[in-house]
C-alpha cells in the first residue's frame, strides 16, 4: 500500500480525476489522428495512468502510449476542465524512468549525455566546431558520395542533410559576454543561448543579439548558464532537470535584468515552468518564481519595445509554423505574426491548421522517427497548400523538421525553412533611435 501511495503521488494520480473523458482533446491530438488508437489520445493516456496508479495495470503498460506522446500540449488548449496534462505526462515519464531496466552501457551513455554533454557549453562548442570542420573540410561531401551517412543510427543521416552551415571556431570565440550601450537603454536583458541552439544555430543567436541591440537594450550573455533541462524532463530525468534549473537560476541571478530572453519555443516552455520543479514555500520555489517572471521569448520583447523599422522589402510568400511549446505552454501567439507584418512586401499565408504539431517535439523525431514522419506528412500537406516559398518557425527542432519535410516533398528548390529571427535580420532592421 505504501508503494502504491508513493506511486500515486509521483504520477499525479489526484490530477487524473479532473479529466471527465469528454473527448474534446481527440481532434486536437496529432498522435490520435495519425495512430487512430484511444490509448494514443490524451484521455486514453490519462485513463491508463489512473489504472496504473490504482494497481489495475502494470507500469510497463504505460511505456508505448507515453513514449509516443509528443507533449505538444494541444489538448490543454481545448480542455474544458483545465486538466494539468503536462504534470501527468511528466509524472508518468518519471515513473517509467524509475522502473526502466537498463544495461551498464546504456546507463553510462545517458549519464554522459544528460549529466555532462548537454549541460556543458564546452561540449556544445566542441560539437559545433566539429560539425563545422566536417562541413568545410570536404568530409561531408565524401561521406555523401560514399553513402557513409546511411550507417548512422536512428535515421540521423536525414537530419545531417538539413543542418545549417556552422560558423568558424573564431566566430564563436568572438562573441562578447556583455553589450553595453553608450546611450540610455530601453531595457537590460540577459540572453539564454540554449545548448543545441547555440551549438547548431549560432548565427540565429547572433542575429537575436543584434535585434535586441537595435531595440535599444543592453544585452548580457551569462557564462554560467547551461541547458534548459527540457531534454532531461522529456526523458523522465526530473531530478537532473531540477539541478539544471538551479544552475540557470544561479547564473541569471548574478545581475539584475528586466528580461531573460530566449529564441527557442521548447527552451522557453521549460524555463517558464521552473517553479513547478520545487515545493511551494521553499527558498528555491521563490527564486524560481522570480526567474520565471522575467522569461520572455524574443518576439514578445521585440513587439513590446517596438523600436525597430524594417527597411528592406522581402518579396516572398511565407507561412508561419508556430512552435507548439511556444503557443500552448508559453502562450505566445500574436507577437511573431505582428513582427512578420512589419516586413515590407512580405506576404503571409495562414495554414488551415497552423497549430497542428510538426512532429519534432524535442528528440521525438529521433526516437520515434516513423511516427514523427507520419505527423510531418500531415503538416506538409497543409504547408504545401499555401504555396509558400518559405516556412517560418521559432524553434530549432521545428526548423530542422520543416527542412526535412521540404526534402520529403521534393520541394527543396521551391521552398525553404527559416527561423523568424533570421527572416527579420534579412529585412534590414534599423533602430528607430538611429
Amino acid at each position: 500500500m505504501n508503494n502504491l501511495k508513493a506511486l500515486q503521488e509521483k504520477i499525479s494520480y489526484d490530477k487524473t480525476f479532473d479529466c471527465v473523458q469528454c473527448g474534446y482533446c481527440l481532434p486536437a491530438c496529432p498522435t490520435y489522428e495519425t495512430m487512430e488508437r484511444e490509448t494514443h489520445s490524451p484521455r486514453g493516456r490519462i485513463n491508463l495512468v489512473k489504472m496504473v496508479a490504482e494497481g489495475k495495470a502494470a507500469v510497463e503498460d504505460l511505456q508505448e502510449p507515453i513514449e509516443k506522446c509528443l507533449g505538444c500540449m494541444a489538448c490543454t488548449t481545448v480542455c474544458p476542465t483545465d486538466v494539468q496534462y503536462g504534470e501527468i505526462l511528466e509524472g508518468a515519464k518519471e515513473v517509467l524512468e524509475d522502473n526502466a531496466q537498463k544495461s551498464t552501457l546504456q546507463k553510462q551513455t545517458e549519464d554522459f549525455l544528460f549529466g555532462s554533454f548537454f549541460p556543458s557549453r564546452r561540449w556544445m562548442n566542441t560539437l559545433g566546431n566539429a560539425t563545422w570542420l566536417y562541413q568545410r573540410s570536404g568530409l561531408q561531401r565524401i561521406a555523401h558520395m560514399m553513402k557513409l551517412t546511411k550507417a548512422a543510427p536512428l535515421h540521423l543521416d536525414a537530419f545531417e542533410r538539413v543542418l545549417p552551415n556552422l560558423p568558424t571556431p573564431k566566430q564563436r570565440k568572438r562573441r562578447a559576454k556583455r553589450y553595453i550601450r553608450k546611450r540610455p537603454s530601453t531595457a537590460k536583458v540577459a540572453f539564454f543561448t540554449g545548448c543545441v541552439m547555440d551549438s547548431m544555430f549560432f548565427h540565429t543567436n547572433q542575429n537575436t543579439i543584434e535585434l535586441l541591440l537595435k531595440s535599444g537594450t543592453e544585452v548580457i550573455v551569462p557564462e554560467r548558464q547551461t541547458c534548459c533541462g527540457a531534454l532531461h524532463a522529456h526523458s523522465g530525468k526530473i531530478e537532473q532537470s531540477r539541478e539544471v534549473a538551479k544552475d540557470n537560476i544561479r547564473a541569471f541571478e548574478e545581475e539584475e535584468v528586466d528580461y531573460i530572453i530566449n529564441n527557442a519555443g521548447g527552451c522557453g516552455a521549460r524555463l517558464i515552468e521552473y517553479h513547478h520543479l520545487f515545493e511551494e514555500g521553499t527558498t528555491w520555489h521563490e527564486r524560481a518564481k522570480r526567474f520565471v517572471s522575467k522569461v520572455k521569448d524574443i518576439t514578445e520583447v521585440l513587439a513590446e519595445l517596438d523600436q525597430i523599422m524594417y527597411t528592406i522589402p522581402i518579396e516572398r510568400t511565407v507561412t508561419y509554423q508556430p512552435s507548439c511549446h511556444m503557443s500552448n505552454v508559453q502562450g505566445v501567439i500574436e507577437p511573431p505574426r505582428q513582427l512578420m507584418n512589419k516586413i515590407p512586401n512580405l506576404t503571409v499565408k495562414e495554414q488551415k491548421r497552423p497549430d497542428f504539431c510538426c512532429g519534432s517535439a524535442g528528440i521525438y523525431n529521433i526516437i520515434n522517427y516513423e511516427e514523427s514522419m507520419d505527423i510531418l506528412d500531415v503538416k506538409m500537406a497543409d504547408v504545401c497548400a499555401t504555396k509558400a516559398e518559405e516556412v517560418v518557425t521559432t524553434n530549432p527542432g521545428c526548423l530542422l523538421q520543416m527542412k526535412l519535410g521540404i526534402e520529403r516533398e521534393h520541394a527543396s528548390g521551391e521552398m525553404e525553412a527559416v527561423h523568424l529571427v533570421d527572416l527579420l535580420a534579412q529585412a534590414g532592421p534599423v533602430g528607430k533611435w538611429e
